[in-house]
């Protein structure tokens, strides 16, 4: 085998396909008749899902808004992965590692809609959007507007460049249950003065699951002349969507959750002409001032987790996007609806399809949220996590597509239980 075919060779093989995608990708084909709506309520077709997960018995896991686990294909791929890395050494680093990445970038790139010249490979949301926070040239007095339900690393990195560049920023509080889209953007268009410069929006509220009307604000800002951060975190991979159809500036998500890609992914979004401005949070090397590459210099990192991103994409996209987004709105309506009337229960989170998907946040009435985890726990055997935002209160519930609706009957029965009832 001479040098090319040895480096063909190790190129691909990273992008193999293992037995388990052909098998998802016969049993998506058997239901190829079916309608969306069908496949949307279809148990046996969702427990086929189910079955390639590897799943705990000692609880149900409805805290999937954290990290998404990996279906036992993707983590198969993930752990030869792993083997090959280790198994090439510094050689894979020093003469395939570049050719991979590039591969797998412009992969994720089709899937959110723009080029690969405005979107790089992160570790998280986190990183992606505290890169935009921390370079971006603030001047003293100017001002930035952002949410108490936006994501508190985001609200940190805005606190340290308030304190070192003397920015202002401007807090609003989003209602749960809005009356329009225009409610929404009236609040942030309201706390625009000629000297706001950035708007933080959450594309979907990890809190609480509320899908705000990304298109309309940022519509509404650049015709004041203010640009838009969008933290997807939750988005990205639970609805159906491209980036640039939101005409937002900026956009991080993390690959890690809906995605199903491994822990330690994500990506970030720069409009073209926006990215000369921001300076990156670790120096690169000497590259032009518009190029993304500037913004993506961390040192050495876990290269089987980027190749992992790839074999990620296959299975969402071998389930399809629009299927995913309508099973899991159905999951979260399934539950709501039961218990949304109940004077004991409160929900903080839009009934709405549109502005809702998989997560929501439930509050029983009299109880502390820790109160309600703790209890969901350790007598309903129900993995949920405790939100005690000053504007959420209450826990949040995320089903995956691996998700049943008896688990979900489970919640319903243990929320009357905990009500009283």
């Amino acid at each position: 085998m001479d040098k090319r075919d040895f480096l063909k060779k190790f190129s691909l093989l990273s992008m193999s396909v293992l037995p388990g995608t052909a098998a998802l990708s016969h049993l998506i084909d058997e239901m190829d008749e079916a309608t969306l709506d069908q496949l949307t309520t279809d148990e046996d077709f969702w427990l086929k899902i189910r079955a390639g997960f590897r799943l705990n018995p000692a609880y149900t896991n409805l805290e999937n808004g954290y990290y998404c686990i990996l279906p036992e294909e993707t983590l198969e791929h993930y752990l030869a992965h792993v083997r090959e890395v280790n198994f090439l050494g510094s050689y894979y680093m020093r003469k395939l590692m570049a050719d991979n990445h590039t591969i797998v970038r412009q992969k994720l790139a089709n899937l959110a809609g723009c080029s690969m010249d405005e979107l790089i490979i992160t570790r998280n949301t986190t990183e992606s959007l505290d890169t935009i926070i921390s370079g971006y040239p603030w001047k003293k007095g100017d001002e930035a507007i952002m949410s108490h339900q936006d994501y508190g690393a985001m609200l940190d990195m805005f606190r340290s460049v308030k304190e070192r560049h003397q920015i202002v920023t401007k807090f609003i509080s989003l209602p749960n249950h809005p009356k329009s889209d225009e409610e929404i953007v009236d609040l942030y268009r309201q706390q625009i003065t000629k000297k706001t410069k950035l708007i933080l929006v959450c594309h979907l509220i990890n809190i609480n699951g509320h899908v705000l009307p990304i298109r309309k604000i940022c519509d509404m800002a650049h015709g004041l002349g203010v640009e838009v951060m969008v933290d997807g975190a939750h988005a990205f991979a639970q609805l159906d969507f491209k980036i640039p159809d939101l005409n937002c500036d900026y956009y991080g998500a993390s690959l890690h959750k809906w995605l199903g890609a491994p822990l330690g992914c994500g990506l970030l979004y720069a409009r073209k002409e926006k990215i000369s401005k921001i300076w990156p949070l670790l120096a690169a090397e000497v590259l032009p001032l518009d190029s993304i590459d500037r913004l993506n210099h961390t040192g050495t990192k876990p290269v089987h987790v980027d190749l992992c991103i790839s074999n990620a994409i296959d299975y969402h996209l071998a389930i399809g996007a629009q299927r995913k987004e309508n099973r899991l709105k159905f999951l979260k309506k399934y539950w709501v609806d039961q218990i949304k009337d109940n004077k004991k229960i409160q929900i903080n989170t839009p009934f709405e399809e549109e502005r809702s998907s998989a997560i929501a946040n439930v509050l029983v009435i009299g109880m502390t949220p820790q109160e309600m985890a703790t209890r969901l726990l350790e007598e309903f055997k129900i993995w949920s996590v405790a939100i005690n935002n000053e504007a959420v209160k209450g826990c949040r519930i995320t089903p995956s597509i691996y998700t049943t609706t008896a688990e979900l009957d489970l919640l319903v029965d243990a929320l009357r239980k905990m009500c009283g009832e």
